[in-house]
C-alpha cells in the first residue's frame, strides 16, 4: 500500500452517519476496551517505584536488576504474539477477560513474592496480561469505530495507557510517602513496594467487569456467520444507515479469513510482505528512542545524577502528567492533520530534545552515589527529558497504535498486528535489559545520544515508507 492508494474515494456515499446518541455509545466501549490500556500501562510501569527496593531486598546487580524489571516485556511479546489467534477463536470479549484473569494474579503473586524467580515469574504472567491488552484493545476499537472518528477513539487507547502510568506513579509516590520510604513497613507487614504491586488488583477486576457489558466485534461476528447480531451491533452501536450492507461487505473481506495462517503475511521482502516489516519496523523505533528508559527507570535515573528520592518521585509523577496531557494532542489532530505529519513532526522533536538531555548529562560529576548534575544541567536535563515526552505522548505514542490497528488489510490484520507487536514488545525488553547496565558502563549521555540517533532515522522512515490512512474505512485498506 502506498500514499496514494490509500486516498479515501470522497465521492463514496458514507454508510455511517452517527448520531450524537451513536456517537456516545460507541465512545463508551471505546472508553471501556480501553481500560486494558490502563492495565498495559500501570502494570508496566508500577514497577518503577520498586526497582531499587527490589534491588536491595535481593541483593541484585545491575543486569540481574534489568532482568528482574525486563522479563515482563517477554510475556508480552508472548502474549501479543496469541491474542489474535485467541482473538479470532474465542472473541475479542473473551480475550479481554482473560488479560483481566492474569492482570490479577500478577498483581497479587508480584505482591507476595519472596525470591527472584517468585518475582519473575508473575511479572512474566503479568506481560502475557499485557501483550494481549496491547493487540485486543486496538484491535476492538478500529473495528467498532466508524472510519471518520477511528484515529481520535483508536488514541484513547494510549491515553489510557498515559493515565495507567500516571495512576502507577502517583501510587508508587503515595505508597513510598506513606511509608516513609518504598522498602519499610505499610499495612499487615507489608513493605510499601509490594503494595505498589497489589493496588493493581482493583482496575484489573474493573477491566473483567466492562469486558462482560459490551458488545462483541462485527467482523468476528461477521467471521463467525452471525450475521444478524452483527448488523444489530452496527446499526444500534456504531450507527449504520446501512447495516446489512456493511456486513456484506466486512464478509467479502473475509473470506479468505477462514484459512488466515502466517502464510498470509509472507511476501518477497526477507520472507514477509513489505507492509508487514513496515509496521515491525515502526513499531521497533517507537521503542528505541528510550521512551521507556524514562517510564520504568525514571526514578533511579533522577537519583542517579544528584535529586533526592522524594524528588525523583514527584519529578516521575510530573513526567507523567505531561505524558496524559499531551496524548489529548493526538486525539484532537490525528483525524484532521493526518498520521504521517504527526509522526514526521514528532520525530523531529524527539530529536532535538533527546541531544538536549545527552548534552545535559555529559556534564555530570562525581562517582557513584555522588553523582550530580551542576547548574545549570539538572534543569536543562529535566527540560530536555519532558520535552521528549511531549512530542513522543503528542506523536508516535498514540499514532503507532492507531496504525498498527489500521493499516494491515483484513485478511492478514490480526496476525500482522500481533508481529509487530510482539517486535515491539521485543524492542522493549531490549531497550529495559540494557538501560541499567549501560548507564554505568557507556553512560546517560551516550544512551540518550543513541536514542537520539534512532529518533532521527524515524523521520526518514515516516517520510519514505508510512501510508496515510486517514478516513480509509477498514475494508478499504489494501497492500
Amino acid at each position: 500500500m502506498d500514499s496514494a492508494a490509500a486516498t479515501p474515494d470522497e465521492s463514496r456515499c458514507p454508510m455511517t452517519q452517527p448520531s450524537g446518541g451513536h456517537a456516545a455509545k460507541v465512545i463508551a466501549v471505546t472508553v471501556a476496551a480501553a481500560v486494558g490500556g490502563f492495565l498495559f500501562g500501570f502494570d508496566s510501569s508500577v514497577i518503577n517505584g520498586a526497582v531499587d527496593s527490589i534491588q536491595e531486598n535481593f541483593g541484585l546487580g545491575d543486569f540481574f536488576t534489568g532482568f528482574a524489571v525486563a522479563i515482563a516485556l517477554l510475556g508480552c511479546a508472548v502474549g501479543a504474539w496469541f491474542a489474535g489467534e485467541l482473538a479470532d477463536r474465542w472473541g475479542r470479549k473473551k480475550v479481554m477477560l482473560l488479560g483481566s484473569a492474569l492482570f490479577v494474579i500478577s498483581s497479587v503473586g508480584s505482591g507476595y513474592a519472596f525470591s527472584v524467580p517468585d518475582l519473575m515469574l508473575w511479572r512474566v504472567i503479568g506481560g502475557l496480561g499485557i501483550g494481549i491488552a496491547s493487540v485486543i484493545a486496538p484491535t476492538y476499537i478500529s473495528e467498532i469505530a466508524p472510519a471518520r472518528y477511528r484515529g481520535a477513539l483508536a488514541s484513547l487507547q494510549q491515553l489510557a495507557i498515559t493515565i495507567g502510568i500516571f495512576a502507577a506513579l502517583l501510587s508508587d509516590a503515595v505508597l513510598q510517602n506513606a511509608a516513609g520510604g518504598p522498602s519499610n513497613d505499610l499495612w499487615w507487614g507489608l513493605e510499601a513496594w509490594r503494595w505498589m504491586f497489589l493496588v493493581g488488583v482493583v482496575p484489573a477486576l474493573v477491566y473483567g467487569i466492562l469486558a462482560l457489558m459490551i458488545p462483541e466485534s462485527p467482523r468476528f461476528l461477521v467471521g463467525k456467520n452471525l450475521d444478524q447480531e452483527a448488523a444489530d451491533i452496527l446499526a444500534n452501536i456504531t450507527g449504520e444507515l446501512r447495516p446489512n450492507e456493511r456486513v456484506h461487505e466486512i464478509r467479502l473481506t473475509l473470506r479468505r479469513e477462514s484459512t488466515r495462517s502466517f502464510g498470509d503475511i509472507r511476501g518477497p521482502r526477507f520472507g514477509l510482505q513489505p507492509l508487514v516489516w513496515i509496521g515491525i519496523i515502526m513499531a521497533i523505533f517507537q521503542q528505541f528512542v528510550g521512551i521507556n528508559a524514562i517510564f520504568y527507570y525514571s526514578t533511579t535515573l533522577w537519583k542517579s545524577v544528584g535529586f533526592t528520592e522524594n524528588q525523583s518521585f514527584t519529578t516521575s509523577v510530573i513526567t507523567s502528567v505531561i505524558n496524559v496531557a499531551m496524548t489529548f494532542v493526538a486525539i484532537l489532530f490525528v483525524d484532521r492533520i493526518g498520521r504521517r505529519i504527526l509522526l514526521m513532526v514528532g520525530s523531529i522533536g524527539m530529536f532535538v530534545s533527546l541531544v538536549l538531555a545527552a548534552v545535559a548529562f555529559s556534564q555530570a560529576i562525581g562517582e557513584g552515589e555522588n553523582v550530580e548534575l551542576p547548574s545549570p544541567w539538572g534543569p536543562v536535563a529535566l527540560v530536555g527529558a519532558n520535552m521528549f515526552v511531549v512530542f513522543f505522548a503528542a506523536t508516535w505514542g498514540p499514532i503507532m497504535w492507531v496504525m498498527l490497528g489500521e493499516m494491515f488489510p483484513n485478511r492478514m490484520r490480526a496476525v500482522a498486528l500481533g508481529l509487530s507487536t510482539a517486535a515491539n514488545w521485543l524492542a522493549n525488553f531490549t531497550v529495559t535489559l540494557a538501560f541499567p547496565p549501560l548507564t554505568g558502563t557507556v553512560g546517560l549521555w551516550f544512551l540518550y545520544s543513541l536514542f537520539a540517533f534512532f529518533a532521527l532515522l524515524s523521520f526518514f522512515f515516516v517520510k519514505a515508507k508510512i501510508p496515510e490512512t486517514k478516513g480509509m474505512e477498514l475494508e478499504e485498506m489494501h497492500t
